[in-house]
């Protein structure tokens, strides 16, 4: 913990004296938000020192904020853990995870990523440091600090639950061909004794959901970090074997199927590339540099089609999940979609920027795509087709990508008095965006 101190006494002391009204920006490198805009006028704080993993204990692990899930992982899988809930890409940092709703396919055991948190260390907007937990005096901070996306502070340390691990994960692969049938059997396998649980929706009549868990041997292990593409594996196997941290990454190396979008798919394309670039971190890149120079938007015109990004991750229970699928097929009409399972791991605690019922199985829907239409329609016309189906079926979706709700909907969806007090609380000048402004209205 020294080495912490030290770079947390050397932040403090670069930030002492500033103005409390001088507004900041993290400054970082990388990002997996999907919210492109300016930074603006905004003095960035520099958090860059603060990517070390503390200590791996038994049951826990302590780490700084800024440290991405790949160096997390591997610090515990040394020790023969995980944590217990590990988002699909390498470049997801845990005070992003935290900040944010991370998911994976453990969630409908550990719930989400800021379920698995004993404890946050907050440089919070007024320039304090806090230590937050489930039942100390910045209670509401811990709870509060999911969802809130950097608008509340950032975490310089955190303290999170992890689980042992073997060292394969065995798969099993279940194919359907009927909606009804798929999320029955989904429904069913949270119940039984695997590790992991997850989906994938190819089309209305193939649907496939994958389980997997741990296991001491394994007959053979396949490798998808280069040539073999791991999502056209579920379409054809009924089961497979891979190292547990191939397992973790297994969406990485082709951005789940997002890798397409600059041809890293074609066998050739791929060699070219090379296994180093092969990875979320570069088609990140890709497309951050294609957002600002518009190359597709240019084609797009060209051809006289009207693009929109839909990039969304929506929460639906579990009963409601047939309807969603309906509706995304019929109006949407992305595909592949990922299917994840989640359920509270405290069905106790109350998170009050992103509030679901506790005692419900809800579904995560991943479907990342652009959707180009032959007339214009309105700016987010499609993302608000999402949103209002989100609200009809009682479920709730995550911020990270574009959102077009009206102010008096966010704040009923997303705890508008709470995060008022919370601001009050550990932002009042608002050196930090406020979580509508930065979220909806990308100032």
């Amino acid at each position: 913990m020294a080495g912490f101190e030290a770079r947390r006494a050397a932040l403090l002391a670069s930030i002492a004296g500033a103005d409390p009204r001088a507004p900041w920006r993290l400054a970082k490198r990388t990002s997996n938000l999907f919210r492109y805009r300016e930074h603006g006028p905004r003095v960035p704080l520099d958090l860059a020192a603060f990517t070390n993993v503390l200590d791996v204990g038994d049951g826990w692990v302590e780490t700084e904020g800024l440290v991405t899930y790949e160096r997390l992982a591997d610090a515990t899988l040394a020790r023969g853990a995980m944590p217990c809930v590990v988002p699909q890409l390498k470049s997801i940092t845990i005070g992003g995870a935290v900040a944010g709703i991370g998911i994976e396919a453990s969630s409908f055991r550990y719930g989400l990523v800021h379920e698995t948190v004993l404890e946050l260390e907050v440089l919070t907007g007024d320039g304090r440091v806090v230590v937050a937990t489930a039942d100390n005096e910045h209670r509401d901070l811990f709870h509060g600090f999911p969802n809130s996306y950097g608008t509340l502070g950032y975490a310089l340390r955190v303290k999170a639950r992890t689980v042992p691990v073997k060292r394969f994960v065995h798969l099993a692969h279940l194919h359907y061909d009927d909606p009804t049938r798929f999320f029955a059997q989904l429904s069913a396998v949270c119940a039984s004794p695997v590790d992991f649980v997850e989906g994938v929706v190819f089309g209305p009549g193939e649907l496939v959901i994958t389980t997997g868990h741990f296991v001491d041997e394994a007959p053979y292990t396949s490798d998808y970090t280069f040539e073999r593409v791991y999502f056209r594996s579920l379409r054809v196997r009924d089961e497979d074997y891979l190292t547990a941290r191939d397992y973790l990454w297994r969406w990485d190396t082709d951005w789940f199927w997002c890798s397409k979008n600059i041809g890293a798919q074609n066998p050739l394309v791929r060699r070219l590339l090379g296994r180093k670039r092969l990875n979320s971190v570069f088609y990140a890149q890709i497309m951050r540099w294609n957002a600002r120079v518009g190359v597709t938007r240019a084609l797009d015109r060209v051809a006289g089609r009207h693009p929109e990004s839909v990039i969304q991750d929506v929460d639906i229970p579990i009963e409601r999940a047939e309807e969603f699928l309906r509706f995304l097929l019929v109006e949407i009409g992305i595909l592949p979609i990922w299917v994840c399972p989640f359920r509270a791991f405290d069905r106790t605690a109350h998170w009050m920027l992103y509030p679901t019922d506790a005692a419900q199985l809800y579904i995560n829907f991943g479907f990342w795509d652009v959707v180009r239409a032959g007339a214009k329609h309105a700016p987010g016309h499609f993302n608000r087709l999402v949103e209002r189906k989100v609200a009809d079926l009682g479920g709730i979706k995550s911020l990270y990508s574009d959102s077009y709700y009206t102010r008096a909907e966010f704040d009923a969806t997303f705890g508008g008095a709470a995060y008022a007090a919370l601001k009050a609380r550990y932002d009042p000048h608002g050196r930090l965006k406020g979580l509508y402004e930065k979220c909806v209205q990308r100032h």
